[in-house]
């Protein structure tokens, strides 16, 4: 498998298109890994502090993605070096999208990501730049479809992404108006879970949960955690904490949803950020779910954790661990061999399946088929790794290994 990994690695990108805003200091680059199947796909981040490899290892990653959620393409990101609180960010973004434009209308497709909004942003911003739908590049270059064929599936695309949920099965709060884009990656990261403990003969059912980050992954996936019925008893994310030994109820889980504010926890009795991290990562624990930032959990953390049972990782974020390598480095390396370690582009692949559904003619548009679909293909790729290996450790390498057959 390392053999493999470090030819994909090493391999250049096949198009790297570079911005500079001539209004801002904003930076901005698309990496294209590759066309394969004549396309390829990624969001669009905006932070400081990005640079050109970040985009790079995060383009490599989707094309593995696509190897799990469809459709067959390539991976692809882009990224903006630009501060997402600046006033200035939605001319930032207009200048950023008209540039890039006609690779979105030829073979490149988008969305949203870090700091950059799907429904608010890139939709709309796209639309204004002549841009049929940030996917019109997968369309025209994959699928290739009639005009009529395009116009059909583009619509089935743009409504299904932005469906509000209209089933309490898969909402905190109806009244809320959720939309699947708000749900299904979070839905995801608790399913895969789910999935390998029922394969193994296990139930997640009361198993003790830590969430780290409380944005829609994370907050969404302790949703579905304590409806399936897991002990949430630990949440961390940038602002503090909540530690509840006997687990959170489903209604008080519900609640810290329903209050957090934008990607942020809000409770009362929070800890401090500098008390919660210094205590949580001691807990009596099964499941450990990180889906705040990539690169952020160190080899002391995971030690803690194992000490206190940790049994499986389910990745909501991209690359969690602090590794500089683009895949599979030391840490992650390390957490793999001692313990079920399902990758992220199986767990979080939720919002890629999506997309990859509504592009397909004529599909079933209920919150069942839409959810059911993503629990199925996460389902398929734990299925495929226990048919080559059939303990609990080694997943992601497994994991690995099968996508990059598909690759190279």
């Amino acid at each position: 498998m390392k053999a493999l990994l470090q030819k994909y690695e090493s391999k250049e990108p096949e198009i790297v298109f570079h911005w500079q805003d001539q209004e801002t200091n904003a930076e901005g680059w698309t990496v294209i890994n590759s066309l394969r199947g004549g396309a390829a796909g990624g969001g669009t981040r905006m932070r400081v502090g990005l640079d050109k490899n970040e985009v790079l290892s995060l383009a490599k990653t989707m094309e593995v993605k696509f190897t799990v959620s469809g459709p067959a393409i390539g991976g692809a990101k882009s990224g903006i070096n630009f501060d997402p609180n600046d006033p200035r960010k939605q001319g930032v973004l207009e200048r950023w999208y008209k540039a890039v434009s006609p690779l979105l209308k030829s073979y490149y497709g988008t969305g949203g990501d870090l700091n950059v909004d799907e429904i608010h942003e890139v939709i709309p911003i796209t639309e204004a730049s002549g841009v049929w739908h940030p996917q019109e590049g997968v369309f025209n270059g994959h699928f290739q479809p009639s005009d009529a064929d395009k116009i059909n599936r583009i619509g089935q695309l743009r409504h299904g992404v932005i469906k509000v949920i209209e089933s309490d099965a898969f909402s905190p709060d109806l009244g809320r108006k959720y939309t699947v884009a708000d749900m299904i990656t979070g839905f995801g990261v608790a399913e895969a879970v789910k999935h390998f403990y029922n394969i193994h003969k296990d139930s997640v059912t009361n198993k003790r949960v830590v969430v780290q980050g409380f944005g829609n992954v994370g907050a969404a996936a302790a949703f579905y955690f304590a409806q399936m019925g897991a002990k949430v008893v630990g949440i961390i994310d940038a602002a503090g904490g909540l530690i509840n030994d006997e687990g959170f109820s489903f209604d008080e889980i519900i609640n810290l949803y329903k209050n957090k504010k934008g990607n942020t926890l809000v409770a009362e009795n929070m800890m401090s950020f500098s008390e919660i991290n210094t205590k949580i990562w001691d807990l009596e624990m099964d499941v450990f779910a990180p889906c705040a930032a990539s690169r952020l959990i160190t080899k002391d953390q995971v030690d803690r954790m194992l000490a206190n049972g940790l049994e499986v990782v389910t990745c909501g974020a991209n690359v969690p661990f602090a590794d500089k390598e683009i895949f599979f480095g030391p840490i992650m390396e390390y957490t793999d061999s001692k313990l079920c370690l399902i990758p992220d582009f199986i767990s979080n692949c939720g919002m890629a399946r999506v997309f990859a559904y509504f592009m397909e003619r004529k599909v079933e548009m209920t919150d069942e088929a839409i959810f059911n679909d993503t629990s199925n293909i996460i389902k398929k790729a734990i299925e495929n790794i226990v048919e080559k290996n059939n303990t609990k450790r080694n997943i992601s390498e497994t994991a690995f290994e099968i996508a990059l057959k598909q690759l190279i």
